[in-house]
Formats: C-alpha cells, sequence, structure tokens
C-alpha cells in the first residue's frame, strides 16, 4: 500500500493519522485479548486460573517473614512496613516482639 503523502492536504494528513492511531488502538485490544486467552490457556494445562498466578505477583516482593500472630499462624508479617493490626493488639496485650518471633 502506497499512499502519495505529499498530495494530501493537511485535513487529509490529520484524518489519516487519526485512522492510523484508531487502528493501532484496535490491534493493541484485539492482540491484548488474545494473549490473555492464551495464557488463561497454559495456566489451566497446570490447575491454575490466570488470576491464581497473577496474585502471587501482587505487592512486589514482601520478603521472608520475621513475626507470627501467636492467635492465627497464618498470619504473618516481615517487620517492614506498617504494623499489622494483630501486631499492634498483642503488643497491647502485653506480647513482645520476641515472642512473636518466627
Amino acid at each position: 500500500m502506497n499512499i502519495d503523502l505529499e498530495s494530501l492536504s493537511k485535513e487529509e494528513l490529520e484524518k489519516l493519522k487519526a485512522d492510523v492511531d484508531k487502528a493501532l488502538k484496535t490491534i493493541d485490544v484485539r492482540r491484548k485479548a488474545e494473549a490473555k486467552k492464551a495464557a488463561e490457556s497454559i495456566a489451566k494445562e497446570f490447575g491454575y486460573t490466570l488470576g491464581d498466578l497473577l496474585e502471587e505477583g501482587k505487592g512486589g516482593s514482601k520478603g521472608a517473614p520475621k513475626y507470627r500472630n501467636p492467635a492465627n499462624l497464618e498470619q504473618t508479617w516481615t517487620g517492614r512496613g506498617r504494623k499489622p493490626g494483630w501486631v499492634i493488639e498483642a503488643l497491647a496485650a502485653g506480647k513482645s516482639m520476641d515472642e512473636m518471633e518466627i
């Protein structure tokens, strides 16, 4: 497809540019949908959903947990960032950080 850009008016060039931008966005949307479908299919082969795999990456690297909630062993904290509610409550109840250390 050869278009003689020199022979087009400014208005025609602006319309062509808008049409090209629209076509590029459409292609991006379609390719993302195709990529997502392919990723979901592969995740399903391994017994996961795409959401299962993406949740692991949320929040960046958390680091190894240093503290565990004695009342609920599934709750841990790395010791970085804001103290979770269970740490604040345990400290208020008289527990020390050493008692919660893993």
